[in-house]
């Protein structure tokens, strides 16, 4: 549903402004390839902190508390 209102958003402003829309279709791929790195970076950080957290917990784990 998201993909069909970008294309929806994309096709207005083609209709408005059409030099805008082609540097929209240009510039859009390359925002995404530099916005990679953060996101593995997001992903890495998120998997440490479940890393800790699992880690903090084994001991309540290991003696059988039931948490919530």
């Amino acid at each position: 549903m998201q993909f069909v209102l970008v294309v929806l958003a994309w096709c207005v402003l083609l209709a408005v402004a059409w030099p805008l829309a082609l540097l929209v279709l240009v510039l859009l791929p390359l925002l995404w390839l530099l916005a990679l790195p953060f996101r593995l970076v997001g992903v890495v950080v998120g998997a440490a902190f479940a890393l800790i957290k699992a880690l903090l917990f084994l001991p309540a784990r290991v003696l059988g508390h039931k948490g919530a």
